[in-house]
Order: C-alpha cells, then sequence, then structure tokens
C-alpha cells in the first residue's frame, strides 16, 4: 500500500509504503524493521531513496520523498503510454530490481503505485522490503528464487496494464490477478490487439511472455526481462543497434563462425592444390559453414568488388569467388580462423555442430527439390544463407539460442483431455529472448558483408502462415527452394505425431511452383535423395553442378547471360 501524506516536522509531502497487514507481534514487527532497514542500504538509480523506516502504532513503514514526483498509478489513464515512453522507464526499474534480487531481496508486492515517476530522472521502485514474505517462505534460496519470479511476473502485469491503459482482468491490484493466473487458477492474460497506441510485435511478444499462462515460458529472472527490453528499444530506436550492434561488434573480434573440426588438415590440402579446377576447390570449401561464409563476406565486400571490376551484382557462389581471390586468398582466410569450437564450451559445441548439419542438410534438400536449370551451389548456398541468424546467434548468444529453443517446445496439457499446449514460434521466441527478430539479424549480418536489397530478400525465409502463390523472377524462385528446403529439415524437429502433417503442409504450399511431390519431400526429409539416378553427381554433392545448361542466377546478374558466378 502506498499512502501520500505530510511530515509537519519538515513541510515536507512524503509516500509512506505500508505492508498490507500488520506485523503480528513485537518479534515480527522488529524482524519487519531490520529486514526493510537491510533492503533501505540498496541503492541503485532503479530504486527510490529511502527517507526514513519507522512504524506507527505497530504499523511498519517506510518513507519517501514525495518531491515533484508521481506514481504510475497516479499518471495512468485508460489510454495507456506510448511503447517508447513505457519501456525507458520499465529498463530503469528491472535494472534495479534485478540488482536487489542479486542481493538476495525481492519486492514481493511490485504494483503501480509502487512506481514513481521524475520529470527528466526516469522511473524508480519504492517499497522494496515493504511487503511480508509469505508463512511458506523459508528464505532459502528456493524460496528466494519463486519470490524473484513472481516480482517479474507483477512487472509483466504492470507493462500490460500500462500499455493496454486497462487494467489485466480489470484488476489493478498484480496480486490479485496472480491468484487467478496459473498455476492458481485458469485465467489468461495476453495483450489486446485494438488501443490507444500500435504495440510491436517484438515488443508484444516480450509482455506477454512475462505473463504467459506457462510457468515454464515466463521470464526465469529480471535479467533475462531486462535484456529483452534493451534490446527491443535500441534496435527499434537506433538502426543497427541493440543486439545487431553486439553481434556486429563480436564479429570483427571473433568471426561469425569458428572453422569447422578438420579445419587444420582442410588448409593443409588447400596448400597442396596448385592446379585443380575452381570447382574441386569449392568442394573442399563448402564442407566448412564457417569458410563459406568467411569467403562470402570477403568477396562481396564494395572496396575488393570494385577494385577487380565485379560490378554491382552480389557474389553467391564460391567458384566465383574463388576466381575473385585466388588460391592465395582461401588460404589467408582459412588460417586466419579460429579453430573449432572458439570461445564455446563442449555443451554449446555440440549444439552448434547440430545446427551446422542441419543446415548443411537444408542445402542438399535444396539442390534435390529445386527446378531443373538452377545452379546446385546457389541453391545449397542460399539455404544456408537463410540461417545465418541462427548460426550467429547460436556461436554468439549460446544461451539465448537455447532459451529460444526451449520457448519454442510444445508442453503437454495441463489436465488429461486438454490439448497440449503449443510451444512460441521462431519469430515471437526471438523478440521474447532478444528484443528482436532472429532473421533481422541475419539480414543485417548479410548487409554488413554487402550483399544488397536485390538479394537481401531471399535470405529471409518464406513466413509460415504466409501463401505461396507463384514466383514472378528467377530471385522468386530460388528464395522459395531454399525455403522449402528448410521447412522441410525443420520438420525433424516437430514431435513424431505431428510430422507427416507438416510435410503435407509444405507440399501444400511449395509443391504446384517448385513441382515437387509429397513422397519426394518425405524422401528428402529422411536425408535421402528423390532423384539420385538422375542428378546424384550435380544435387547430391554440394560443389558439383550440372554442365548441360546455363545456371538460372539471382537477378542482381546480368539476366540477359545469367552467368554462374
Amino acid at each position: 500500500m502506498a499512502w501520500l501524506v505530510s511530515d509537519p516536522r519538515v513541510n515536507q509531502e512524503l509516500i509512506l509504503a505500508l505492508p498490507r497487514s500488520q506485523p503480528g507481534d513485537a518479534a515480527a514487527l522488529q524482524h519487519w524493521l531490520d529486514n526493510a532497514r537491510r533492503a533501505s542500504r540498496i541503492d541503485h538509480p532503479g530504486l527510490a531513496h529511502v527517507v526514513e523506516v519507522g512504524e506507527h502504532d505497530r504499523w511498519p513503514y517506510i518513507a519517501y520523498d514525495r518531491g515533484n514526483t508521481v506514481t504510475l498509478a497516479e499518471k495512468l489513464g485508460n489510454k495507456g503510454f506510448a511503447p517508447a515512453e513505457l519501456v525507458p522507464w520499465t529498463l530503469q526499474v528491472m535494472e534495479g530490481l534485478a540488482f536487489a534480487h542479486e542481493a538476495g531481496i525481492a519486492h514481493h508486492d511490485v504494483q503501480t503505485s509502487m512506481l514513481l515517476l521524475a520529470e527528466g530522472s526516469g522511473c524508480r521502485l519504492m517499497g522494496l522490503g515493504v511487503a511480508l514474505p509469505p508463512e511458506s517462505d523459508s528464505g532459502g534460496l528456493p524460496a528466494q528464487r519463486r519470490a524473484a519470479e513472481r516480482d517479474v511476473l507483477a512487472m509483466g502485469l504492470v507493462m500490460h496494464h500500462t500499455l493496454a491503459g486497462v487494467a489485466p482482468l480489470d484488476l489493478a491490484d498484480t496480486a490479485l490477478v496472480i491468484e487467478r493466473m496459473p498455476p492458481l487458477g485458469r485465467e489468461i492474460v495476453r495483450l489486446p490487439w485494438t488501443g490507444a497506441h500500435t504495440i510491436p510485435d517484438a515488443l508484444r511478444a516480450i509482455v506477454n511472455r512475462a505473463t504467459d499462462r506457462q510457468e515454464r515460458q515466463r521470464y526465469r529472472n529480471a535479467r533475462t526481462l531486462e535484456r529483452a527490453l534493451n534490446g527491443w528499444l535500441r534496435t527499434d530506436g537506433d538502426a543497427g543497434g541493440g543486439p545487431i550492434m553486439l553481434l556486429l561488434d563480436r564479429m570483427r573480434a571473433a568471426g561469425l563462425l569458428p572453422a569447422m573440426p578438420g579445419g587444420a588438415a582442410r588448409a593443409v590440402r588447400l596448400a597442396s592444390l596448385e592446379r585443380e579446377r575452381n570447382i574441386e576447390l569449392s568442394e573442399i570449401v563448402i564442407q566448412d559453414v564457417g569458410l563459406t561464409f568467411e569467403l562470402l563476406r570477403t568477396v562481396n565486400g564494395s572496396k575488393l568488388r570494385g577494385a577487380l571490376g565485379s560490378g554491382n551484382g552480389a557474389i553467391l557462389t564460391i567458384r566465383r569467388a574463388i576466381d575473385m581471390i585466388g588460391l592465395d586468398g582461401v588460404r589467408r582466410a582459412a588460417t586466419a580462423m579460429r579453430p573449432w569450437p572458439g570461445p564455446l564450451n563442449e555443451a554449446h559445441a555440440n549444439d552448434l555442430a547440430s545446427l551446422i548439419e542441419r543446415v548443411r542438410l537444408a542445402g542438399r534438400v535444396a539442390q534435390w527439390l529445386r527446378p531443373a536449370g538452377y545452379d546446385a551451389e546457389v541453391v545449397y548456398l542460399l539455404a544456408m544463407l537463410q540461417n545465418l541468424g541462427r548460426l550467429a546467434v547460436q556461436y554468439h548468444f549460446p544461451e539465448e539460442a537455447a532459451q529460444i529453443r526451449r520457448l519454442m517446445l510444445p508442453a503437454p496439457p495441463v489436465r488429461a483431455g486438454e490439448p497440449e499446449d503449443p510451444g512460441m514460434s521462431e519469430e515471437g521466441a526471438s523478440f521474447a529472448v532478444l528484443g528482436v527478430d532472429i532473421d533481422v539479424l541475419g539480414t543485417a549480418v548479410a548487409r554488413y558483408w554487402g550483399l544488397d536489397d536485390t538479394v537481401l530478400p531471399m535470405l529471409r525465409r518464406v513466413p509460415l502462415a504466409a501463401p505461396v502463390h507463384h514466383a514472378d523472377t528467377d530471385n522468386d524462385l530460388l528464395r522459395l527452394s531454399a525455403s522449402c528446403a528448410n521447412e522441410v529439415v525443420d520438420s525433424r524437429t516437430v514431435p513424431p505425431h505431428h510430422r507427416a502433417a507438416f510435410l503435407h503442409r509444405v507440399v501444400q504450399r511449395y509443391g504446384r511452383v517448385l513441382g515437387i511431390t509429397l513422397q519426394e519431400v518425405q524422401l528428402a526429409a529422411q536425408g535421402i535423395a528423390p532423384h539420385e539416378q538422375a542428378d546424384e553427381a550435380g544435387a547430391a554433392r554440394p560443389g558439383v553442378h550440372p554442365a548441360a545448361h546455363p545456371a538460372a542466377q539471382p537477378a542482381a546478374h546480368p539476366p540477359a547471360t545469367r552467368a554462374p558466378s
């Protein structure tokens, strides 16, 4: 509870934060005062400054200077606040709350009335140490963890109320709302789609995750919510900011990916080659996803393209890259890469290796399912490039990648006879963890390499909810081939009882455009080339290409020649 009072001793307005009930006896009162004084010593810009800790008629209180501030409850109207106004306030409070949690102190009663707004100094949280801990609170680590998770849930409800302008479940008291949400109740709290302010999809995903009906999907601690909000704010407010800027900084220091295991042997083999054809050289290079991407980055840089007179077209084959930089350039790139697994521990390295194998399989599937006449290496690389953001996140943000995978997993039904709870979409999970879509990160990396707006759309998969009707250009068809292949490979992560339906939807989406059948897709999902006898040399192995007809290339190259790059 928060009360506005006047202190006649100093002619000053104060805000008193009180517990919901009096301590039971003198010992309990003294215990409360000791805890409150300990909490008041925590100093952080996101926490309100305590003026006094005391008691009156056995009612303990913590006093704060009113000054020129107002509480969020006072300022909050039925229109709510715009996201750009709310999120900086929330970030300041979340940083203070996380600081307190790390000091072993939870709030226990986060409310809109406990957030203090001041012109020019942001928002601060009052009431730390005010609430009486639950009787079941033993004070151990599990109890502290539960209390911290409840604080984060309450902050999610405060954000919901502030963005929507309407209290969740029409209850302004977050404690009452929490009692009606799982696991205590059955009410679901989700941001409405209508309101005075437009809520960006990424921010909506963050807030909805904070109040998710599934406990396992909610934020585990204040830091994870703070990082997601900070990522959204910096990405939304500053092009190339937030996780994008952090990722690019890490890439400059450590590269996009490490060399694959066996990189030393490949480097020795490259050193022994002098007069091999570029097709044979590209076969060696393309076995290493990190080296493949490093060569694409090198040759698509504006300085190198200009120096070698390659025009404005993007380079999307390793054959063309080797033409441009020569064998010595390939050797330099190979020897400059970090050895496997870079800074990753064993578990994270295994996760990255597993993802790389899936990405390589997607490349092979794209070759198997591509329409006739399209270059095998181009479609192979495009299928890999559509996973650029996923690979970058797995290598540079492995903990966040694990969170995203966990959020995407379905959960068993809460009660017998009910359907299972579906996991989040990849986009929603990425928003909730990073504050930005994982494909946006991949696009940022490709743009940093020098790929232009002609090529960048091909590096994004077709959204699962979007229909696939036709392909107007070669670029469209190449994108669809790569996107289809990635969906086929994604079927391997789908629960077995949903896999057949998933593959059937893939055929419904892409069958007419790409001319593929359900049987071909089912074989490809098992890692079996549907047309081995017809295209074994050109499609089953990356880097070997049919020479019977010209290779269709992205429109970034002159469409009259469509010469392979």
